[in-house]
């Protein structure tokens, strides 16, 4: 998935956490980022510098597979393949999303999972199900839902050895609000999402330590006027981050943007939520043990739910750019910074400054990837057969 070697200096336009470096240089030494200047480099640059950017590797939190792999396949090759073909756009680092199932089959899914994750292939692993509503449940299996109870919370927790990062829950569920302060207190992210809940029922959990809404408006009760919901009471909570799904489906441009701009740079993060088809063109797939067809890169459920995307993360930061309005600075907290800082990994990743990993991707005019680097290394587009 690497070359054994990089270059030892990249240069561009360079989006750091200050600002843009219009005539910008890094200096990577053993897959760290040594030095970032602006002005004459320490030596010549690999590649074109015309029109190039460069920015720190995509990071998301929200996603379920790609390139034909499931990451709830249980199969070693689909796991790499899910990793592989992200990682050729941009991502550098990601969570293993896994959604509803029987309480056996999630211990199972999540022992299969820790050989990647003990590598360094993923970041960790978020478990989005069993504990949702019915009512706004989407891609889930119904006949799987249930209320979070302490046994069943810990025993995942004590299965997944610490590799467990988020848990998204539907707050108004028998028993979540005290998941989520078991969850808080043990490190993990409590997520509210998949939720019909009343704003009265989503504000005692992030009292009780929720402090992301998976996947805003999607999957939840809809923002009203004289009932806030999930979505109000989320978005309007400065301790929530807001996930957002850039596709341009999911969300419409405007939305996207009218959220952006309100949560701030602080408290918005791109996600992809992709599934198996990502990459893998039109057809029929499974997302967990439920069927869909993707049409025009959009995959559905019979009933016409979305069932995940197709999305992946130098798209979403396109579309934040192209299609909602932000800039690139902003685009790039979204997709990197941000989401870096909630995983508690900012001390190595999601920023370009010295001391961090040489996680990087270096973009045309058009924000398009031309080259990734993970650790310095450069990742060849190939995604393993």
């Amino acid at each position: 998935m690497t070359e054994p070697t990089g270059p030892s200096v990249l240069g561009g336009r360079i989006v750091t956490d200050e600002g843009i470096l219009d005539n910008g240089w890094i200096r990577i030494a053993d897959g760290t980022i040594a030095e970032v200047g602006e002005g004459t480099p320490p030596a010549e640059p690999s590649g074109d510098l015309t029109g190039r950017w460069i920015v720190p590797g995509f990071v998301d939190m929200h996603c379920h597979g790609g390139g034909g792999g499931s990451l709830t396949s249980r199969r070693p090759e689909q796991i790499d393949r899910t990793v592989a073909t992200h990682r050729s756009h941009g991502t550098t680092t990601m969570l293993a999303s896994l959604v509803t199932t029987s309480l056996p089959n999630l211990h199972e899914q999540i022992r299969s999972l820790l050989p990647a994750v003990r590598a360094g292939h993923l970041a960790g692993i978020h478990l989005e199900g069993p504990f949702l509503s019915a009512v706004r449940c989407g891609a889930h299996d119904t006949a799987m839902l249930r209320s979070p109870d302490r046994e069943s919370v810990e025993s995942l927790l004590a299965t997944g050895e610490g590799a467990v990062r988020m848990v998204t829950l539907a707050p108004e569920l028998d028993g979540s609000v005290e998941a989520i302060r078991l969850l808080s207190e043990s490190g993990v992210i409590a997520a509210v999402g998949h939720t019909d809940a009343l704003a009265e029922q989503v504000a005692p959990a992030v009292d009780a330590g929720a402090t992301v809404a998976t996947h805003l408006f999607n999957g939840m009760r809809p923002l009203h006027h004289r009932e806030p919901g999930p979505v109000g009471t989320l978005l309007a909570d400065e301790r929530v981050t807001v996930e957002l799904i850039c596709d341009l489906v999911h969300l419409h441009p405007t939305v996207a943007r009218l959220v952006a701009r309100y949560a701030g740079t602080g408290r918005t993060v791109a996600v992809t939520d992709a599934i198996s088809a990502t990459d893998a063109g039109d057809g029929h797939y499974e997302l967990g043990d439920l069927p869909l067809t993707v049409s025009g890169g959009e995959p559905r459920l019979a009933d016409g739910s979305l069932a995940g995307s197709t999305l992946t993360m130098d798209t979403a930061l396109r579309n934040l750019v192209h299609s909602c309005g932000l800039d690139i600075t902003e685009a790039v907290a979204a997709c990197s910074t941000r989401p870096a800082e909630l995983l508690g990994l900012s001390d190595r990743l999601g920023s370009i400054r010295a001391g961090l990993a040489a996680d990087l991707v270096v973009l045309d005019e058009r924000l398009r990837p031309l080259e990734v680097y993970k650790n310095g290394c450069r990742v060849t587009p190939e995604v393993p057969g």
